[in-house]
């Protein structure tokens, strides 16, 4: 059996999956807001004092960690079971600590609480998540010091980013030097806990280190130039890169004591939850292409090699099962659609009759210029897909897929799952043992919806073809 972790902005996930028969064997989870209501978050979250500012405590990531393993171990649980772990981290979040940190990791006491053990060694009480938009300046200066943002891009896959860690790392080293001269360890969301688990200061995958504005793509290193650039001293701090199904080591004891694992329990390396999504969505492997239909749309696929965008819109991160991802953000995507409905005051499956119709209408005017949009802007990538993945509230609406399949020439499938990111983990943690091949996990465990597949329509697709 394999345990994959999910720490999401709001939520800390766990999902046991017995690999050789192709089934979740456990589920649990703990809401930050609910659960850990002395963290006074909203959603998970915090702002802080200045414009921007949005951060989360990881004291309560390593909290909501014993209370989800609690939880697996009261639902009937065996972790004893259990032969490696691998997690999803939200990305970009980035984690301060201090020369105590790996000392402290070495002698965790299963008597005690993680975040009792931990407070001391966070040289930065708060971590910057991916909300945070305070760093337009340090963007711009990062970007001016290394040529501008087509060579930041070029070397990095994403132009300076607000909510990326590089920017996030700038200003906290200048806003506080003296914590950032006083900080020894910089670590993602996904590391630290990482770290947690096997006891001992790890590193930092491919799949999560590209989206820091710091990871050289081509060679797979930090970029020194960048990250001299970016603050004082951080070249010291950052741990090694190194590909996603690195094994870390074994489980800590801490963890074998208190839960009952297997001392000989494996800890793969962590990675960032759109990577991890890509291996839970099953199109790891190029010639698929996923659009998630949430609050908002991201259209991510696998790429052999990293193009990236001309335009600057969209990013490009590490494959955890090698090679690299390409990935575009669409801000609000479904809240248009919700607005639409809400302004006509129609039902869904209204408005889903209104999105297959060929007649021109205010909600297939909206589909069609948000997914002609979406098409224009992946040109860049280079894939022509035979299959699409859709996932998220909106990919139950038919005549929203039927666009899709329609725009884009492919045929749309449509997965189920309540956590892509966590599923993505468990075969993550599976895959880097050797003994489960990446085709053999995605046959078991990301089939599409019985009877979902929607072709395009010819004569429509003549249509968009002229548009």
């Amino acid at each position: 059996m394999f345990l994959g972790l999910d720490c999401s902005t709001q939520s800390f996930s766990a999902l046991i999956i017995d690999a050789s028969k192709g089934t979740i064997i456990h589920e649990a989870s703990v809401n930050f807001e609910g659960d850990l209501p002395h963290y006074q978050t909203s959603s998970g979250f915090v702002h802080g004092d200045l414009p921007g500012e949005v951060f989360s405590d990881p004291l309560m990531w390593v909290e909501a960690l014993d209370l989800l393993l609690t939880r697996l171990v009261e639902s009937g649980a065996d972790l004893s079971a259990i032969e490696a772990i691998s997690g999803s981290g939200q990305q970009h979040a980035t984690v301060y600590l201090n020369d105590r940190f790996n000392s402290t990791l070495a002698d965790l006491q299963s008597v005690s609480c993680l975040k009792d053990q931990l407070v001391s060694c966070l040289s930065r009480p708060l971590s910057p998540i991916w909300m945070d938009s305070s760093t337009a300046q340090e963007c711009e200066e990062i970007a001016s010091a290394i040529g501008g943002n087509d060579e930041l891009c070029r070397r990095t896959g994403s132009t300076a980013t607000q909510r990326f860690s590089g920017a996030q790392i700038r200003r906290f080293s200048k806003l506080s030097p003296e914590a950032w001269q006083d900080t020894a360890h910089v670590h993602l969301n996904s590391s630290f806990l990482a770290c947690v688990l096997a006891g001992k200061s790890v590193d930092i995958d491919h799949g999560d280190g590209a989206g820091m504005n710091l990871m050289n793509l081509k060679s797979g290193d930090w970029d020194e130039e960048i990250v001299n650039i970016t603050a004082e001293g951080l070249a010291d701090k950052l741990p090694a890169l190194k590909p996603s199904s690195t094994i870390a080591g074994n489980i800590s004891p801490y963890f074998v004591e208190k839960y009952q694992f297997n001392p000989e329990a494996k800890v793969a390396l962590w990675s960032g939850d759109n990577p991890c999504s890509l291996v839970g969505m099953g199109a790891a492997s190029p010639g698929k292409m996923v659009i998630s239909l949430g609050t908002s749309y991201t259209l991510f696929a696998a790429m052999n090699q990293p193009v990236t965008d001309p335009s600057g819109f969209g990013h490009v991160f590490g494959n955890p099962c090698g090679g690299f991802m390409s990935l575009i953000c669409f801000s609000e995507g479904a809240l248009a659609l919700e607005k639409l409905r809400s302004e006509l005051d129609i039902t869904w499956n209204e408005f889903s009759d209104a999105a297959m119709s060929q007649e021109q209408s205010p909600i297939r005017s909206l589909l069609d210029k948000q997914f002609l949009n979406m098409k224009a802007r992946g040109e860049w990538m280079g894939q022509s897909p035979g299959t699409i993945y859709v996932t998220g509230g909106a990919s139950k609406n038919q005549g929203i897929c039927q666009t899709i399949a329609n725009i884009f020439e492919s045929n749309v499938q449509r997965i189920s799952t309540s956590s892509s990111a966590g599923l993505g983990a468990s075969m993550r943690a599976a895959h880097a043992t050797g003994d489960f091949s990446l085709d053999d996990l995605e046959k078991k465990f990301t089939v599409p919806d019985s009877e979902s597949t929607i072709s395009p329509n010819p004569e429509t697709v003549t249509t968009y073809q002229n548009l």
